[in-house]
């Protein structure tokens, strides 16, 4: 058994070489569902969530996968019920202050990526612990995406464009995509080559509208606590057997 495991894992670590996989990006989505399904409160739902992310992140390390960003929160679920939303912030602050030191040891660079300015100072104080303790590490580049909406980002990207044309530290003549890109919350990581949803679900979300261009999208109706290496290889097998065409055909 575990020379197949072996076997499976080398298997898919020279698939995702061969197809040129540098960046999945995923939807987090279904813990609730998943709760409800099993007659449970979705605060279990997103507890089992947390135990699938440890598992696609060591999945991605085994697989030599370089970026993995995970969509945890965006800025409409504040809409959610008060309850729930302060048991995903107590959860969020206290799966990242437990997981930093392993993560490190593995080699996992933390990044947080959203607007952060809303957050309690404890938990920015928790993340910015994380980010520079895991700050040398080239591993796996982990982006967790928390407060976060992609129109959001593009217009605090344009704001800022604005401002440095207006300060005198941009040409204008010199904006192009790779400027804008460099003033996102992504700057500096490469564009999604396969972005993963898991519930089901035929859409994005407003999940990283700018980066996901020319990225190949898989949706599996697995819920996010029943996703791990398997299902994580299964996106990858699928990935490598369409061809990319970005917009030339």
């Amino acid at each position: 058994m575990i020379i197949k495991l072996a076997s499976s894992v080398e298997k898919t670590k020279d698939i995702i070489k061969n197809a040129g996989i540098q960046h999945v990006a995923i939807i987090m989505d279904g813990n609730r569902r998943w709760a409800h399904s099993k007659h449970l409160p979705s605060v279990a739902g997103h507890n089992e969530g947390v135990k699938s992310l440890k598992q696609t992140v060591q999945a991605a390390i085994d697989f030599g996968i370089k970026y993995l960003t995970v969509y945890a929160f965006s800025t409409e679920n504040w809409g959610r019920k008060k309850e729930e939303v302060q048991f995903l912030m107590l959860l969020l602050q206290e799966t990242i202050k437990n997981e930093t030191n392993e993560l490190n040891e593995k080699g996992v660079r933390i990044r947080i990526i959203g607007d952060l300015n809303p957050l309690s100072d404890e938990l920015k104080e928790t993340f910015a612990k994380a980010e520079d303790i895991t700050r040398d590490n080239d591993t796996l580049n982990l982006q967790v995406a928390i407060n976060y909406g992609a129109r959001k980002e593009i217009t605090n990207a344009v704001k800022n464009i604005v401002s440095a044309v207006q300060t005198g530290n941009l040409n204008l003549e010199n904006i192009n995509e790779d400027v804008i890109s460099n003033y996102l919350y992504t700057s500096k990581i490469p564009d999604p080559d396969l972005l993963i949803r898991t519930g089901g679900e035929q859409r994005i979300s407003n999940y990283l509208l700018w980066q996901i261009a020319y990225t190949e999208i898989y949706v599996t109706e697995i819920f996010w606590p029943e996703f791990g290496e398997e299902e994580l290889s299964k996106a990858v097998m699928e990935f490598s057997a369409r061809q990319r065409r970005f917009g030339k055909d």
